[in-house]
C-alpha cells in the first residue's frame, strides 16, 4: 500500500508540472498551448498560436514601434501589457479579434509584460506571457521650437530647431521634422551647426497663411547613444507682407507692402569712410522690437546710451531706432556705427508697423553680410541654402 501511494503522488506532480507549461512562452513570442499531449501521447495540441513584437526577452525594443499581439487560427480573448509598476500600456484589439495593438509611444529603459489568452477555432485555450524592455538611452535631448505657438510673424521669419546637444544624425532628425501651410510652399531645410537646423521658403512666405511644424523626435536616434526627449510642435500665422528696404547712399529706409511703397524715411547709416561700420548689405528680418534699448560699444566709446523704439534685425548688432541727437545728419549724412539711426516720430511711426521676422534689405554697402550670425538664413542663395540640408 504504502509503494501504491508514492507512485500515485509522482503521477499528480507530473500533471501540475504540464499545467504550469500551458502558462508560459517560447524565446520567439509563440504561446505554448494549453493541453499539450501528455508523456503518454494522449490529446491533440491546440491549434491556436499566440506570437508578440517585440518578441518574449527582447532587448532594447524601440520605444516608438507600436506592440503588437498576434493570434493564428483562432481569436484573441483577452490581451494586457503592463510596464513597470503595473501601468496599463493602452491598445486595441482589432475588430475580427486576431491582431491587438498598442496606440502610445513606450518609456525609455523600461520592462514591459505580456498577458495574452486567445481560443483557436478547435475550441481550445492558449495563453502568451513573458516580459520585453526598451532602449535606455545614454543621453536625452530636449529641442526647441521658433517661432511659438500662436504668434504672428513677417514673411521671413524662418522655422528653427535648437537641440540643447550636438546632433550627429542629422538626416534622422529631418526625417522627424514637417512642415504644413495653407498653400503650397518651397521650402528646405538647412542646418546653420550641430545643434540648429532652421526651415526657409525658397521666397519669402506668402502673407496670412498659417504655419503648422511637427518635430517627432521623441525616441528618435540622434547618434552617440543619445536620443530625442520629446516631441514639440508649434503654429503661427504669418501676417501682411512688409520688407523695408535701406540702399545706403540714399539716406532713406523705404517700407513696402505688397511690394508698393507705402513709407519713406529719412535716415542715416553706418559711416562710409570706415568699412567696419557699413551698415551691412544683406537680407536680414526684424528679430525683437524694444521701446526704449540700452546700447554700448566701447570700442567706439560709448557706453550706457538709452534709444527708443529699438527693431533688432542683426546678431551683428544692427538695429532700426531712433537717434534724434543725431538729426542733422538724418537724411543728409551715414555717420552711425551700423545701425539706421530714424528721427523719433518716424522710429515711433516704424516700430508700431513692424513684425517680428518682417524682412530688411541692405545694399549699397562697403561691408558684406555677417555670417557668423546665427540669423543669416537669406543670405545664402537658393541652391546654397538646399546645400546645407543633410547629406
Amino acid at each position: 500500500m504504502i509503494g501504491r501511494r508514492t507512485v500515485f503522488k509522482a503521477a499528480l506532480a507530473a500533471g501540475a508540472a504540464l499545467a504550469a507549461a500551458a502558462c508560459s512562452s517560447t524565446n520567439d513570442g509563440t504561446a505554448l498551448p494549453t493541453g499539450a499531449a501528455g508523456a503518454d501521447g494522449g490529446g491533440a495540441q491546440p491549434v491556436a498560436k499566440i506570437t508578440a513584437e517585440p518578441a518574449v526577452n527582447a532587448k532594447d525594443a524601440s520605444v516608438l514601434t507600436p506592440v503588437t499581439v498576434k493570434v493564428a487560427d483562432g481569436k484573441l480573448t483577452e490581451c494586457k501589457v503592463t510596464a513597470d509598476g503595473g501601468k496599463a500600456v493602452k491598445g486595441d484589439t482589432a475588430p475580427d479579434g486576431l491582431t491587438w495593438t498598442s496606440s502610445e509611444p513606450l518609456g525609455y529603459g523600461k520592462t514591459y509584460t505580456y498577458a495574452a489568452k486567445a481560443t483557436g477555432s478547435d475550441g481550445k485555450p492558449v495563453e502568451l506571457t513573458g516580459t520585453f524592455t526598451t532602449i535606455s538611452p545614454a543621453k536625452q535631448v530636449r529641442a526647441t521650437l521658433n517661432p511659438a505657438d500662436n504668434q504672428q510673424v513677417g514673411v521671413a521669419m524662418p522655422v528653427s530647431v535648437k537641440f540643447a546637444s550636438p546632433v550627429k544624425d542629422r538626416k534622422a532628425v529631418e526625417k522627424a521634422l514637417s512642415v504644413k501651410t495653407d498653400k503650397e510652399v518651397e521650402g528646405a531645410w538647412g542646418w546653420l551647426s550641430d545643434s540648429q537646423v532652421d526651415y526657409r521658403p525658397k521666397e519669402y512666405w506668402p502673407q496670412n497663411i498659417t504655419v503648422s511644424v511637427e518635430a517627432k523626435l521623441y525616441g528618435v536616434e540622434l547618434g552617440g547613444g543619445a536620443y530625442g526627449k520629446a516631441d514639440v510642435t508649434t503654429k503661427f500665422k504669418i501676417g501682411r507682407n512688409q520688407v523695408v528696404k535701406v540702399n545706403t547712399p540714399d539716406h532713406q529706409m523705404r517700407v513696402y507692402r505688397n511690394g508698393a511703397q507705402v513709407k519713406s524715411y529719412p535716415c542715416a547709416n553706418g559711416l562710409d569712410a570706415e568699412v567696419d561700420r557699413n551698415t551691412p548689405n544683406g537680407t536680414y528680418m526684424i528679430m525683437s522690437k524694444e521701446p526704449s534699448a540700452i546700447f554700448d560699444n566701447a570700442r567706439y566709446g560709448y557706453t550706457n546710451v538709452n534709444k527708443k523704439w529699438a527693431c533688432r534685425f542683426s546678431n551683428h548688432g544692427e538695429f532700426i531706432h531712433e537717434n534724434q541727437d543725431n538729426a542733422a545728419n538724418i537724411g543728409k549724412n551715414n555717420n552711425s556705427h551700423g545701425c539706421v539711426n530714424l528721427l523719433e516720430a518716424d522710429a515711433k511711426d516704424y516700430f508700431d508697423s513692424a513684425l517680428v521676422g518682417d524682412p530688411v534689405e541692405i545694399t549699397g554697402s562697403q561691408l558684406g553680410a555677417p555670417m557668423a550670425s546665427d540669423v543669416k538664413d537669406w543670405n545664402y542663395s537658393w541652391s546654397a541654402w538646399k546645400s546645407l540640408g543633410a547629406k
